[in-house]
């Protein structure tokens, strides 16, 4: 499962409704703001796919001005990959790799 840390940024009058709308999501958990409309929070989905949806949704927000990823671990995903198991799509690929090629 992949985790990341991400710092999502809006202007500071929208903070809180950003915040109120992650709420809403799950895989994601809010770990703080600031005064500046900058919200750190952790992704913790089941695949890289899922965190790319997820991390592009919240970057269709009208009030969200960026999506920094900030962290990522995609340990048990690169495991899989090693042991020649066949992943829908990686973090950051845009298709299937084949690791025997």
């Amino acid at each position: 499962m992949p985790v990341g840390g991400i710092v999502i940024t809006g202007r500071p009058e929208d903070c809180e409704d950003i915040v109120t709308m992650l709420k809403t999501l799950d895989g994601l958990d809010v770990h703080g703001k600031d005064a500046s409309g900058n919200i750190v929070a952790v992704l913790d989905t089941e695949s890289s796919e899922d965190m790319e949806r997820l991390i592009d949704r919240i970057n269709k927000e009208v009030k969200v001005l960026n999506v920094g990823l900030t962290y990522l671990n995609t340990e048990d995903e690169a495991a899989q990959l090693a042991d020649g198991v066949k992943l829908p799509k990686p973090f950051g690929f845009k298709k299937t790799i084949d690791i025997d090629s």
